[in-house]
C-alpha cells in the first residue's frame, strides 16, 4: 500500500509539531526574498516607499529581481530598519565581507 507524505506526517507528527515545522519553513522561505522579508515584518510596499524614498513600482521591481546592486539592497534593508551584512561561507566558515 502506498501512502502519501501528508498521511505519513499526520500519522507520526502531532498537530503542534506540524505547526512548528510549517512556521520554521515559512520563516526560512521568507528570508529568501526581499518581498518575503518585508511581508514578515508586516510592512506594505506603500509604507516602505515612504521610508526608502523609492516609489512603490520601484520596490515591486526590486522584489521581483534576482540580481541586485549592493547599494540597492542596503537602501531597501535600511528602510525596513535593518542593516545589510554580506558574508560568504568558505570551507564551512562564515566570513563577513566589509567595505575596507
Amino acid at each position: 500500500m502506498t501512502r502519501s507524505l501528508d498521511s505519513l506526517e499526520r500519522a507520526r507528527l502531532s498537530r503542534e509539531a506540524r505547526a512548528r515545522i510549517k512556521a520554521k519553513v515559512d520563516e526560512e522561505v521568507a528570508a529568501l526574498s526581499l518581498g518575503g522579508l518585508r511581508r514578515s515584518l508586516e510592512v506594505t510596499q506603500e509604507e516602505l516607499s515612504r521610508s526608502s524614498s523609492m516609489t512603490q513600482s520601484e520596490l515591486s521591481r526590486i522584489e521581483r529581481r534576482g540580481d541586485h546592486r549592493t547599494s540597492t539592497l542596503r537602501r531597501y534593508v535600511e528602510a525596513l530598519g535593518g542593516e545589510l551584512e554580506i558574508s560568504a561561507m568558505i570551507g564551512g566558515k562564515r566570513v563577513k565581507i566589509t567595505d575596507a
